[in-house]
């Protein structure tokens, strides 16, 4: 159950390698007991360099984090009972069993589960005398979350939790998320898969370039987004010969060939006043296309964006070359 006590809260964080490039640039958020909190953002936007910052696996270059009000770096013994990870990557060795490894982990946990009931937890307890090595990738993953699982803890950090699963193992994977977080569990979770996010999220946040371009609830950061409605021009029309498309509430437009695109955040009023010139003009509008305002469509929105920005800054690195 969510309350109002912030359990991450996390203030202008910045983190910088090698002394030049800055990964996390002033990202501001906090999360809730009992929430879930999603981390999305194309490759390389920071979202494993600031997850990383928040497990206390290394100090900032700047701002604060707080976990459990602790810093999980300076204060790393208060907080580490109390967490769990699940990091991309398990690193377990090979050899070992998967109810050995489970053993040898649980050796250094507070207050650990019993074995049968981590790999119950996680579908792995007819897997328990296999070798790791023999495991498949999904079968890896599941194993690394049962080990996060280990000491019940309050906050669970996910960092791509159902990369290599198949589609029933993800959706096993979330309904188990689900009942932790309804159990009071504090999760944050990065990933790559959208629906995810948008099914298991109490809030998201997208980061780009290290910083964070848009947050709020799946339903805030899908509502900040255009609808769209598309469809083949009829043949002997053209575009001047639609409505006048302001008065239907179209905010933009796009024309490709035949084929037409309009933005609007007036779906409705858009679609219906389409329809009725349609009809009245005794057309038919083929190919015809409407939806809503996604998180697909804000996240590549955003990924459109870092493309612009990479294209523009390979530009103007090129000029100051051919200067030079």
């Amino acid at each position: 159950m969510k309350t109002n006590e912030h359990v991450i809260e996390v203030t202008d964080l910045r983190r910088v390698y090698g002394g030049e490039f800055e990964a996390v640039r002033g990202v501001t958020f906090d999360v809730g007991r009992g929430e879930l909190f999603a981390l999305l953002g194309t490759n390389g936007a920071g979202k494993t360099s600031t997850v990383e910052l928040l497990e206390g696996l290394a100090p900032p270059a700047g701002g604060q984090v707080r976990v459990l009000g602790h810093d999980p770096y300076t204060e790393r013994a208060a907080v580490r009972p109390r967490i769990g990870v699940m990091l991309q990557e398990g690193g377990f060795p090979s050899e070992l069993t998967v109810a050995e490894t489970v053993r040898m982990w649980a050796g250094c946990t507070s207050g650990a589960r019993p074995e049968g009931e981590a790999l119950t937890l996680v579908g792995l307890a007819r897997r328990a005398g296999v070798r790791v090595k023999q495991l498949s990738g999904g079968e890896k993953r599941r194993l690394d979350l049962a080990l996060a699982l280990l000491g019940r803890p309050e906050v669970l950090f996910l960092d791509e939790p159902t990369t290599g699963l198949d589609a029933e193992g993800r959706q096993e994977t979330w309904e188990l998320v689900r009942e932790l977080r309804a159990a009071g569990t504090t999760v944050l979770l990065t990933t790559h898969y959208l629906e995810e996010a948008e099914g298991l999220a109490d809030r998201l946040a997208i980061l780009h370039a290290g910083r964070i371009a848009v947050s709020g609830t799946p339903a805030e950061v899908t509502a900040s987004q255009p609808s769209r409605i598309s469809f083949e021009l009829p043949e002997g029309f053209f575009p001047g010969d639609l409505p006048p498309l302001p008065e239907l509430g179209v905010t933009g437009h796009e024309i490709e060939g035949r084929m037409i695109r309009l933005r609007t955040n007036e779906l409705q009023r858009a679609t219906t006043g389409l329809l009725v010139w349609a009809e009245r003009t005794g057309v038919e509008l083929r190919r015809l296309d409407v939806r809503s305002g996604s998180l697909e469509e804000a996240f590549l929105r955003i990924a459109r964006e870092v493309s612009a920005t990479d294209s523009g800054t390979a530009a103007e690195n090129s000029e100051k070359e051919s200067v030079a």
